[in-house]
């Protein structure tokens, strides 16, 4: 199963990668969003997949179960989508103002704007 995700993972990165050279704006931001559902599997798929208890310590036990899942990955895989969430919002509103004020979304155009 890792050796699948690490597939993925590797097809995610390598897509928004290609996706983020591109010349069209909207083409770069589907880039930067596959790139961070990449980081986000990355993430899941180096804390183990295991499939197990919540990690609960019961009542006079001093150990969770044998088998538990780690919630520390679904924290950070959690904060990641925030961020990530938030990265894409403001690519998108900033993609938005510069269509508005040069009608183009190429960005070789757009380097032609800075006179």
């Amino acid at each position: 199963m890792e050796l699948l995700m690490a597939i993925v993972v590797g097809l995610l990165y390598g897509g928004g990668l290609f996706l983020m050279q591109r010349r069209n704006l909207v083409k770069f931001i589907i880039g930067l969003a596959m790139l961070s559902h990449g980081a986000n599997l990355l993430i899941f798929t180096a804390g183990g997949l295991t499939r197990g208890a919540p990690p609960l310590i019961g009542e006079g036990e001093t150990l969770p179960p044998a088998l538990h899942a780690d919630p520390l990955p679904q924290a950070l895989i959690l904060t990641a989508i925030v961020i990530s969430f938030a990265v894409l919002a403001f690519a998108l509103v900033l993609f938005l103002r510069a269509y508005q004020t040069t009608g183009t979304d190429d960005l070789d155009d757009l380097r032609s704007t800075d006179t």
